[in-house]
């Protein structure tokens, strides 16, 4: 469909099932969580393992033909851990694999189909063992990371860093920076003095934003008539 037939009522229907799905059945697969985030097709969510947090106001976009991953294994020396900070917006595809750390900071951006992996999980010359080449990952805060972004094992981005599309980094990021390439390597400096908006300025008043998504929806959505929905649905046309 090229636009939305939905009436706002189903719309505000099907947000609501969406948040008591997200709470009944996602929020308890985390192990702390600052606020039910919103997650779009949470079905196709994918959580496994322990030590897993994400903190308020994450906003995490799946799609049921890409989903998103959070895995974190377990060891001898105890389960890996995934820290996602506050306020941070993760889009579809993206995977974060984590044999002993990985840790999000606040207001950072994972555009789509980016990994993170904190393990080789097999040496070059041992390929029976798994977990035998693996360090942390820690991305500091306000990191945008852009679309199909490779974080590899052992490497530390600082705050207010982007990282440039299809970009593999294999070497710590200093702070304020732009880095892109194969392997990533700093392009731009980003005047760390510079008034920067954070996404927690979205948050700064959450009852007025969400307040504000709903009355976009009633404008967006307002005039969809229930007949053209379901026609919509049975038989559509160019106009859909």
């Amino acid at each position: 469909m090229r636009r939305s037939n939905t009436p706002y009522r189903i719309k505000r229907l099907y947000k609501a099932i969406n948040h008591w799905y997200i709470k009944r059945f996602i929020a308890p697969q985390f192990d702390s969580i600052g606020t039910i985030p919103e997650i779009a097709h949470p079905r196709s969510l994918v959580i496994f393992g322990r030590n897993i947090h994400l903190g308020k106001y994450a906003q995490i976009i799946c799609a049921s033909d890409n989903c998103v991953r959070f895995t974190s294994w377990p060891g001898k020396q105890g389960d890996a851990e995934i820290v996602i900070g506050d306020y941070c917006l993760i889009a579809p595809g993206v995977r974060l694999s984590a044999g002993k750390s990985i840790r999000i900071g606040d207001n950072c951006m994972l555009a789509a189909n980016v990994t993170i992996s904190d393990s080789d999980w097999h040496g070059i010359y041992n390929r029976i063992r798994p977990f035998r080449c693996t360090q942390p990952v820690i991305i500091g805060n306000n990191v945008w990371l852009g679309e199909r972004v490779i974080i590899t094992k052992g490497v530390t981005i600082g705050e207010n860093t982007v990282i440039g599309a299809g970009a593999v980094v294999t070497r710590d990021i200093p702070p304020n920076t732009v880095a892109a390439g194969n392997p990533a390597r700093v392009i731009k400096t980003i005047n760390p003095n510079r008034r920067m908006l954070k996404r927690e300025l979205l948050f700064s008043n959450p009852e007025h934003y969400f307040y504000n998504q709903e009355q976009l929806d009633k404008l967006m959505l307002g005039n969809n008539g229930w007949l053209n929905w379901l026609r919509s649905l049975w038989k559509p046309n160019h106009r859909d």
